[in-house]
């Protein structure tokens, strides 16, 4: 995730804080957040308000111990020098899979784009497409995944902004119908419809709309004053918030949220209800673009992942990178092979998959903020009021991570990530005992 927002020359924090805005955004934005408004309605506003909050407390936590400690593994090492080399190990491992589940997440939900045109035609079949090009790319090398994250970047933060100025216009009648015959169509009120168990189910799906910020703590080393990240992460988290919550606010304005399925963006839903025919088309085709570039982003955090851990003694050293600027034919191949499996799940859980991914994907990703927010207090959290905080943000994803107990649907989501969860633990498990015994 790191290679893929790096420049070569040293940035200034307000400079790492729009990159930061590119490098999150993606498709738990775009199609993720349809879950979030099914589940919460109009308190969606207040969810997202709220997880802005939790990941600023994990983003200044690692950006702290960034700053005052750089290291090259970043959350990885922290948590080995915090309680040892399981940590690191099983860290490692929670973020890969973490990774792997995102990457399938936004391969469905870029076929569910797609279906917005071919609607007759089913998801594998063009999860197989994207998979194919996305793998072309990685293929290709380090420096061909930079260049097309750069310019992708721009397109998805450009893809919010059209979208907010349109709601403008559509509601103060520059075109269609405009805001006087919305007014009883789309109320915000009751604004807690849905009541705090919603809130508390959408939460997850909100905390997955922020996926990514553990690269701003990463590229705390590309600072010129390493010292300013948590100023970098402060603007950044709050132009982020502000961006989704007026982005929410509009697409509640221009439809009733009811109206809201996962079988298509929520932005799309909103749009297709103006005298503008032509637009919905435009925007689902700079969504399967943003989308595109998140998941190729994925393919490869997975893969160079998996490429660090060989070579830090964590995974067989077959996967190590024998060439610089190049993937190891190794794990581009177990790379090949997830993406295989995503795709057979597309055709087994149809229906469901992206519901299913999303919620284990946002997760696993949580597990392996948790584990930064204990590492942080073990290694810096002294004060009293570093304490409170920390555990503040334990509690927020606590909460969010419960809440996928309280639906039938999400609760097997649930069950899937304690799945990866017992593997990588027996596998650390056995690691830590063959340790001490090959190095005696």
């Amino acid at each position: 995730m790191l290679k893929k927002c790096q420049q070569e020359e040293k940035l200034s924090w307000w400079q790492l804080s729009f990159i930061g805005i590119g490098c999150i955004i993606g498709t738990g934005f775009f199609l993720g957040s349809s879950i979030a408004i099914e589940k919460a309605g109009p308190a969606v506003l207040l969810v997202y308000f709220t997880a802005g909050a939790g990941t600023y407390i994990v983003f200044r936590s690692l950006a702290n111990l960034t700053a005052h400690h750089p290291e090259k593994g970043s959350f990885r090492t922290y948590a080995s020098q915090a309680f040892g080399s399981w940590a690191g190990f099983s860290n490692g491992w929670v973020y890969w899979s973490s990774e792997m589940l995102i990457m399938g997440s936004q391969l469905t939900a870029l076929s569910i784009f797609a279906q917005f045109w071919f609607p007759g035609l089913p998801l594998w079949s063009f999860a197989a497409i994207f998979a194919c090009l996305g793998l072309f790319v990685i293929k290709l090398g380090v420096r061909q995944v930079e260049k097309m994250e750069n310019m992708f970047g721009l397109i998805k933060v450009s893809a919010i902004l059209m979208f907010i100025i349109l709601a403008c216009l559509a509601l103060f009648g520059v075109i269609g119908p405009g805001e006087a015959s919305r007014q009883g169509e789309t109320p915000l009120q009751p604004f807690f419809s849905e009541g705090g168990l919603g809130i508390w189910a959408a939460l997850l799906y909100a905390f997955y709309a922020f996926g990514g910020i553990e690269v701003m703590g990463l590229m705390a080393n590309e600072l010129k004053e390493p010292k300013e990240a948590p100023k970098s992460g402060t603007l950044m988290l709050i132009l982020l918030t502000l961006f989704y919550v007026c982005a929410f606010y509009f697409v509640l304005k221009l439809t009733e949220w009811r109206n809201i399925s996962t079988d298509e963006s929520p932005f799309l839903t909103a749009l297709k209800n103006d005298s503008l025919p032509w637009f919905p088309h435009v925007f689902n085709g700079i969504l399967i673009i943003a989308g595109f570039s998140t998941m190729v982003a994925s393919l490869y955090a997975v893969t160079t992942m998996l490429m660090t851990l060989s070579e830090e003694g964590d995974a067989p050293r077959i996967f190590a990178q024998k060439k610089e600027g190049k993937v190891s034919k190794p794990a581009f191949a177990l790379t090949v092979i997830v993406v295989i499996l995503s795709i057979l799940l597309a055709v087994v859980l149809p229906e469901n998959i992206f519901e299913y991914i999303t919620t284990a994907a946002g997760l696993m990703l949580l597990y392996n903020w948790i584990f930064i927010l204990f590492s942080y207090r073990r290694l810096m959290g002294r004060s009293t009021r570093e304490v409170v905080v920390v555990y503040v943000g334990i509690l927020l994803i606590g909460l969010a991570v419960s809440g996928t107990l309280l639906d039938n649907m999400t609760r097997i989501g649930f069950f899937v990530s304690l799945c990866f969860i017992f593997v990588i633990a027996v596998a650390a498990f056995f690691k830590q005992r063959k340790t001490p015994a090959s190095g005696a």
